[in-house]
């Protein structure tokens, strides 16, 4: 029999117009025995890399390929055939946002025309397609017309006839049309399926993504939906009967497919590092050898405690970083680490803390761990000194580069990104994309409207849905006035449709600091569309898909802790001279740790919620290293795994047995593990003791810990990690491992699917947590005012903040318009005029008021400095910003005309200009 090759075929990455992810695609044709899929989403090649990658182990064909939209609403199909076709793809897709509105791309037809080489084009499906529009709406000789140029243009081996049989009414006449205008021409025809999911029960989801794409009930969007359930993967046995007049046209389907492996997405992308600094005077591997080498001599002197085990470290990861080809991965981040230092050194150009020894930024996650991040300046915690795992970040089989994470104040962060679209120029830097997905909440309630549901009842559900994300129809039956419903027809639906469209992406948004950067023009690789964010372009990667093709991939990401410590820093400075330098502060200091201990740690960084408030005051952390396990301990993965409670029954048992000058050594599941659990206790809290003890416990090689390792960072990872329960069964009873303790800490493992911290990522946020602390402790004016100015973060609002500041004996003075700067301020008895003594108080800024905003209290504190002190209400009233005259007159509570600035507020917030005690 004939075989065939899908080449039209949408996915869950059309946004809202395909029901399936690319990996059901993918296996319903391995399934049916299809040697060959075509990936062609909407306007973009959102899941593209992903698809190439997965269609591998199927021994499947991937042809990267796009649905074009065109200028007057029609679209094209385009196929990648070789590297250049895929090179203006690319751009043309890039023109196609980038040129027209966003998310309404549209691209021109005489644009195509100029960049086609390496493409071939499709003439699209019957309702949109270029062709089959222009047959059904301007008649055969327009059509004629149409294909001769798209012959002559294109040529007649790169343009072919596409015709498609969904069993639509006038299917079998247009496609007949559509031959006879291919013959006519002498240009091939094709067939295609239109495929917008992988089996025919998901039409009715396909339905109702339609519907809420156009934001239209299901009822009322008849004409923009498909009209059956046709429009999915078909077997090869009834493509041939629909297509028995024309067997051509399925042949000609593996043709192309035949012609397009001359591309593979994963193996031709053709990406390069960029160059980084004073390549041309030595090769990369000797450059950060030779930067390592002479760090090591500052960091670990001969002699030194250390020295000997970061001198073997080092000699292991320059090996390794030589294997894998990185060396120029490093040297570029470590270029971009020196222009963050030019950054923050003309951020901070002329105020106090300049001379405070402040990083510019700091290193997060599991590049911690790395003694060449920490010898280039990409790291501030010492991996030999706090014990951390490389595997983690970098080991033999390293499947991707690397992941650097970089925290930087948000205003050292925001012109770092402008600086780096400068240095490496706009065409080769780009943001990187996230997808956001359907949680099951958002699914009822966009569901819930598509099927046109009551909206009150639809928000009753929705509330339902988060707190209970499975079983969602038995739980709704006893809500009050649900009873019986969840066998009702539309209501029955909404619980399957909800549960079949969770997790499906929704839209394209932007990752909050992904960063590539790129030696060929990014619009060369991958596609760029506009962000949300004005003057922001992303590309159609996320993350994942970025490590995969090996991107370098910069999270510049902002932490307003650190612009919390920055500001503080410099009101420390402005009020004693010398701003204080927080590397050289006393880590041992047991006023701090009291506080901490006893549940003080509002406002602190990680160790603020009720939550760590509670774990805390069982915990008692009294050095660094506790505090490292504080921060990971509150999190999905060690609380699913079930690791907490006997965490903190073990720490009250090894207090209890080093106060009578007992060793304790912690129960663990079995003896082969107590080496990599030793630390924690016997328990999994970091990601890092997951690879440890599958090769520990189950004799996981390299390979087999990176596969689990790229696992458990990926979307859906849970049944990815799953998949590993049979290669860990048989090396466990390899190990004489029993198998109920194997399957005991199997599903310790695969916990960590919901989320844990590797180790340096704790030690690294344990360290800002203990700097936060005692930044609160010894300055606390300071602390607060900075913890105010730099909302919204962390778990509290600003209200509940300062009630914390004044039970910690501040003084909250209200806003005061003839006293008050935008933000808040540090004042003292004298005014706002810091002291070198004396605590001081927080003078709340205009900037805080209810419904002010700040271009208005801008405005006021010019108008002041400029023009004197508002002299009564009918002055300020006078004088106040046109703005705050048109929609946010003040209201005062007295008649009396006097300004007053030494009020004594029970609490900070207020909520009308009248709180300015302008009386």
């Amino acid at each position: 029999m004939t075989a065939y090759a899908e080449l039209h075929c949408h996915s869950a990455y059309s946004f809202l117009d395909g029901a399936s992810p690319p990996d059901e695609l993918l296996a319903e044709a391995h399934r049916l025995g299809l040697p060959a899929l075509a990936l062609t989403d909407r306007n973009g090649v959102y899941g593209s890399l992903a698809f190439a990658h997965a269609a591998q182990p199927l021994g499947l064909q991937a042809i990267t390929g796009a649905e074009v939209t065109l200028t007057d609403g029609s679209h094209l199909v385009l196929l990648a055939e070789t590297a250049q076709g895929y090179t203006n793809l690319c751009r043309l897709l890039t023109e196609a946002h980038l040129g027209a509105e966003r998310l309404d791309p549209r691209l021109p037809l005489p644009s195509l025309e100029a960049r086609h080489d390496g493409l071939i084009i499709l003439s699209g499906s019957r309702r949109d397609g270029l062709l089959p529009r222009t047959l059904e709406n301007e008649g055969l000789s327009a059509a004629r017309k149409l294909a001769e140029r798209c012959k002559t243009v294109f040529g007649p081996d790169r343009f072919f006839v596409e015709i498609q049989r969904n069993r639509v009414r006038g299917d079998l006449a247009l496609s007949r049309a559509l031959i006879d205008v291919a013959t006519d021409m002498q240009l091939g025809v094709l067939a295609s399926g239109n495929v917008h999911y992988h089996v025919r029960s998901l039409h009715r989801l396909h339905d109702v993504m339609v519907a809420i794409r156009h934001r239209m009930t299901l009822d009322g969007s008849h004409r923009v939906r498909n009209p059956n359930s046709e429009f999915y993967l078909r077997p090869l046995e009834e493509v041939v009967a629909l297509f028995a007049d024309c067997p051509d046209a399925v042949t000609t389907t593996l043709t192309i497919a035949e012609r397009c492996k001359a591309f593979d997405l994963t193996r031709d992308l053709g990406y390069t590092f960029p160059d980084f600094r004073g390549a041309d005077r030595a090769p990369a591997p000797q450059a950060l050898a030779e930067l390592c080498h002479a760090r090591m001599k500052e960091r670990y002197p001969p002699g030194s405690l250390y020295q000997a085990q970061a001198v073997r470290r080092l000699d292991e990861e320059l090996r390794l970083i030589e294997h894998h080809k990185l060396s120029g991965f490093f040297l570029v981040y470590h270029d971009l680490f020196d222009l963050a230092r030019e950054v923050a050194a003309d951020v901070r150009r002329g105020s106090r803390r300049a001379s405070g020894n402040l990083l510019p930024g700091r290193g997060r996650g599991s590049s911690v761990s790395s003694i060449v991040c920490y010898l280039l300046g990409l790291s501030h915690i010492d991996p030999i000194a706090n014990k951390l795992f490389l595997g983690r970040f970098l080991n033999e089989t390293l499947a991707s580069v690397p992941d650097i994470d970089l925290d930087f104040p948000r205003e050292i962060r925001e012109e770092l990104i402008r600086r780096v679209y400068t240095r490496y120029g706009a065409d080769h830097a780009g943001l990187v994309c996230t997808f956001p997905t359907y949680r099951l909440r958002s699914a009822v309630r966009e569901v819930g409207k598509a099927l046109d549901l009551p909206l009150g009842e639809i928000e009753l559900v929705a509330k339902l849905a988060d707190v209970r994300a499975d079983g969602l129809s038995d739980e709704m039956e006893h809500l009050p006035g649900f009873a019986g419903r969840n066998n009702a027809p539309l209501w029955k639906e909404l619980c399957q449709l909800a549960q079949e469209i969770r997790g499906l992406p929704r839209h394209v948004s932007q990752h909050p600091g992904g960063m590539i950067i790129s030696s060929r023009p990014l619009i060369e690789l991958v596609p760029l569309e506009r962000a949300a964010m004005e003057d922001r372009v992303v590309c159609q990667w996320d993350k994942d898909s970025c490590d995969d093709a090996r991107f370098i991939k910069i999270d510049f990401l902002a932490l307003g802790m650190l612009s919390l410590v920055e500001e503080c820093v410099e009101l420390i400075a402005r009020r004693t001279g010398t701003p204080p330098d927080l590397s050289r502060i006393d880590f041992e200091d047991p006023a701090i740790y009291d506080r901490i201990c006893a549940g003080d740690t509002i406002g602190l960084f990680q160790i603020e919620s009720r939550a760590q408030i509670q774990m805390i005051r069982r915990s008692r952390p009294r050095n660094l290293e506790d505090l490292a396990v504080e921060v990971a301990i509150v999190r999905p993965g060690p609380i699913v795994g079930g690791a907490v409670n006997p965490y903190v029954r073990r720490r009250e048992e090894q207090r209890r047995a080093h106060a009578a000058g007992k060793p304790y050594e912690p129960p663990v599941d079995h003896p082969l593990l107590r080496e990599c659990l030793a630390e924690t206790l016997g328990v999994i809290l970091y990601q890092d003791q997951v690879l440890q003890v599958c090769q520990a416990l189950a004799g996981f090689s390299s390979g087999q810990a990176e596969a689990l390792r790229r696992a458990m960072s990926r979307r859906r990872s849970r049944d990815l990690m799953a998949g590993f329960w049979e290669e860990f069964r048989a090396g466990a009873l390899a190990r004489d491992v029993p198998e109920a303790t194997a399957e005991k800490v199997f599903g310790q493992v695969i916990a960590f699917s919901e989320f844990g911290f590797p180790k340096s990522h704790a030690a690294a946020f344990g360290l800002l947590a203990y700097q936060s602390a005692w930044l609160r402790h010894y300055h606390p004016v300071e602390y607060y005012v900075a913890l105010f100015n730099n909302q919204p973060m962390g778990f509290y609002s600003i209200d509940a903040l300062g009630r914390d500041a004044m039970r910690n004996g501040i003084e909250m003075r209200l806003p005061d318009v003839n006293v008050s700067d935008v933000w808040c301020t540090v004042e003292t008895s004298q005014g706002n005029v810091p002291q070198a003594h004396g605590p001081g108080s927080v003078r709340i800024g205009l900037g805080f008021l209810r419904h002010w905003s700040e271009e208005s209290a801008t405005a006021t504190v010019e108008e002041r400095e400029k023009n004197g002190a508002f002299q009564s209400v009918g002055d300020f009233i006078r004088r106040a910003p046109p703005k705050l005259k048109r929609s946010q007159r003040p209201t005062c509570q007295s008649s009396s005309r006097r300004v007053s600035s030494n009020a004594q507020p029970s609490k900070p917030s207020c909520g009308s200009v009248a709180a300015t005690d302008l009386v």
